[in-house]
């Protein structure tokens, strides 16, 4: 067995797992899905071509930036302009920040990792108009997923650090302890990779998000097992590291 670390980013990203008609939502993380996806169009797969060993693979996805949530209202016509289309909303996440992991059969792990090195299509984040910021280069181990997942570094962007480390000296709610250098993050999991003795505390979930085929004339799904848990990563950011305006002891609601 082998393990697969994905950092997807990207200005727009999209990740639909219950959209119906002209109600186009997004999850809050990729959907399995979206992943699999992704992944048989690195390697040249059409929509007709079979994906159950893709399905096979494992996966857990850490949420290093949650994004914005965002609404497009769509309006549109036939190539000639005659024909108006149902009116439609899409949903997307903005500036959001995934770190994907994959657990498979090492010689599936290889050949993935090659085609996400030359891809054969065009890869997206969720929709084809939401490419990645930036080449998708995967990160190999063999050891256990859900630890390799705690010990990769936050790869939240720069602004966005800075801008918890602000909102933690006057919040102690946030998820960024700055005394010992480490962040909270949620992990969305297969229910299958988390051992019963680390479950405590945890949330568990089902999602449909399991493609069994992606041919456009018989697509299909089915529901998968999740846990859903907050994941301690070293951030990288000290006290010292803050700005010094923030850090201020005067308490503007006291006695002079």
């Amino acid at each position: 067995m082998k393990n697969m670390l994905l950092t997807l980013k990207g200005p727009m990203q999209s990740w639909g797992n219950s959209s119906r008609f002209t109600r186009r939502r997004t999850s809050s993380e990729p959907s399995k899905s979206g992943i699999i996806g992704l992944l048989a169009a690195a390697q040249g797969r059409r929509r007709v071509d079979p994906i159950e060993d893709l399905v096979g693979l494992k996966m857990a996805v850490r949420i290093d930036q949650p994004g914005t949530r965002e609404r497009d209202f769509h309006t549109t016509h036939s190539f000639d302009g005659e024909t108006p289309y149902p009116l439609s909303d899409r949903y997307y996440l903005a500036d959001a920040v995934f770190v994907v992991g994959l657990s498979g059969e090492s010689s599936l792990i290889d050949a993935v990792n090659e085609a996400l090195v030359k891809p054969k299509f065009p890869l997206y984040l969720g929709r084809r108009a939401f490419p990645p910021m930036m080449p998708i280069r995967p990160k190999l181990s063999e050891g256990n997923l859900i630890d390799d997942l705690a010990a990769f570094p936050w790869q939240a962007a720069p602004w966005y650090q800075k801008k918890l480390s602000r909102k933690t000296v006057w919040s102690p709610t946030s998820p960024l302890d700055l005394e010992n250098g480490k962040v909270s993050l949620e992990v969305v999991a297969d229910l299958a990779l988390l051992p019963e003795e680390r479950r405590e505390d945890c949330i568990f979930d089902q999602v449909h998000d399991v493609p069994l085929s992606f041919d456009s004339h018989h697509r299909q799904y089915e529901w998968r097992d999740v846990v859903r848990w907050k994941c301690e990563v070293v951030s990288g950011i000290t006290v010292t590291e803050t700005e010094s305006a923030f850090l201020t002891t005067h308490n503007p609601g006291g006695m002079w």
